[in-house]
Parts: C-alpha cells; sequence; structure tokens
C-alpha cells in the first residue's frame, strides 16, 4: 500500500491513529504543536514529524510541499480552530479530510450540569460552589482566572507538568498550591484522592471520552457526591468522519487507490 497522509495527531488516539496508519503501509506525516508530542511520536519507525503549529496557510504549503493525498484530522474533540483550519486548507489544497471522532462517555449522573463553552462554565461552577477544581487542561485557564463569576472563589487547575504549561500559570497569576500539576490517566480511586485533598467541591470537566478520563472523573464525582459542570462539545459540521481507525483505514484507502 502507499500514499501519503497528514495526521493531527496532538492527542494518544492521534498518534495511536498515526502508527496505525503507519504500520498499514502508508507514508504518515503527524502534526503536534509541541516537543513533547514529537518525542511520543518517535517510537513510531520511518513517521515524518512536523512539531510546529500551523494555519490554514501554513498547513497548505506542508500539503502541497509533502504531496500529501489525505488529511486526517485526530485532534481533541474540542480543538475547533484546528479542525476548521483543517477543513479549510483541505478544501483549498483539493485533498479529502476526514476527521477522528472518539466516543463520547453517556452521562447519567443526576448532578451533572451541561453547559456550552469555558465562559458559562464558570458562572455555573461559582453557582455551586467556591472550591473550583478544573480538569478542563491549561488551553482555556485564562478564561476562568478572568471571570468575573470566580472573583471570589479557589480555582484549582489539574494540569500537564510541562514548563510551558507551568509558566503560563504563573503568568495567570495562579498560586502553586492551587496548580496540580500531573500527566494521566487518573484512575477513579486517584481521582477521588486529589478531589478530596483539595477540599473540591465543584468540578469542571470536558467529555473527552474514556481515553481523556471523562469517566473516571464523574465516578469520583459521584463517590463524594460532587457536582459536576461539563463544556458540551462543540458543534462542528465535519466534511466526513469516522469513529473506528479501521473506517479511517477503509477511507484513506478508497481516496487513494
Amino acid at each position: 500500500m502507499d500514499g501519503k497522509l497528514l495526521v493531527i495527531a496532538g492527542t494518544e488516539d492521534g498518534r495511536k491513529l498515526a502508527g496505525y496508519l503507519l504500520k498499514n503501509g502508508f507514508s504518515v506525516i503527524a502534526s503536534v504543536v509541541s516537543d513533547y508530542g514529537k518525542e511520543l511520536l518517535a517510537q513510531y519507525e520511518n513517521i515524518k514529524i512536523n512539531n510546529k503549529k500551523l494555519d490554514e496557510k501554513e498547513l497548505i504549503e506542508l500539503i502541497k510541499n509533502e504531496g500529501v493525498q489525505v488529511l486526517v484530522d485526530a485532534s481533541h474533540p474540542y480543538a475547533v480552530n484546528v479542525s476548521r483550519n483543517a477543513m479549510a486548507a483541505c478544501d483549498k489544497a483539493n485533498i479529502p479530510y476526514l476527521r477522528y471522532e472518539r466516543a463520547s462517555v453517556p452521562i447519567t449522573y443526576n448532578k451533572a450540569h451541561f453547559v456550552s463553552d469555558y465562559e458559562e462554565a464558570a458562572i455555573k461552577a461559582a453557582q455551586l460552589g467556591n472550591n473550583i477544581f478544573l480538569t478542563t487542561g491549561s488551553r482555556n485557564l485564562k478564561t476562568f482566572v478572568d471571570s468575573p463569576a470566580l472573583k471570589d472563589c479557589n480555582v484549582i487547575a489539574r494540569v500537564l507538568p510541562t514548563s510551558e504549561v507551568l509558566a503560563e500559570c504563573e503568568k495567570l497569576g495562579i498560586n502553586p498550591k492551587n496548580i496540580v500539576a500531573m500527566q494521566g490517566p487518573f484512575s477513579r480511586e486517584l481521582n477521588v484522592e486529589i478531589f478530596k485533598s483539595y477540599n473540591a467541591e465543584v468540578i469542571v470537566t470536558k467529555n473527552s471520552g474514556q481515553i481523556g478520563g471523562t469517566d473516571t472523573k464523574l465516578l469520583a464525582a459521584e463517590d463524594l457526591n460532587l457536582p459536576v459542570v461539563i463544556i458540551d462539545r462543540p458543534k462542528i459540521n465535519y466534511d466526513n468522519i469516522a469513529y473506528t481507525f479501521n473506517d479511517v483505514l477503509n477511507f484513506v484507502a478508497s481516496k487513494i487507490f
């Protein structure tokens, strides 16, 4: 099998998908935005890695310069701008776009509160308690720090333990005692102990699927009878979408042969 693919692979399942396609005979360029992501991808022999953040124009240039035939978007479910840039770039470069979408977690917890965005999450969290435990990552911390609704609340942020992320936390003025710098995955039991140790009264999260640890966060919150604010996945009309690695493989094979 031949054919060159560009995989936007900034997630764990994105990296695994890039490796899966490589194993099935495709030439793969994997795009990530950090040196850490590059290190994780290095396990795959013969994979080509781009670790520079690309805008729409730069994506088009990469596609044309490398002779990419299909782009597979395996970015995070909440990375709206990445997906929109990728679709626009594919349209202008005249190549097929495919979204790989991980499954969300079914939620039946009676203390789950659904909101549409980060601003609304801040407001709802403030209504539910004072000690707010964020498990939403580092990219939207500023929204919570700047939220008038949270000015009298204690905000704890669980983030990746990288120098860039910790520098961002410091820049935003987050007190070191309120930074939980840890690499997941987190078990139900570990989440329980962390939430208890920080006296969490409200958990804020996204429905990032099992691979994102949404299930264990919810179970831990339920064990502690804590309310959870859940930011809904953004609504995007993807050009093409697949939910399994095999479906991705079938799609790209059909577009190259």
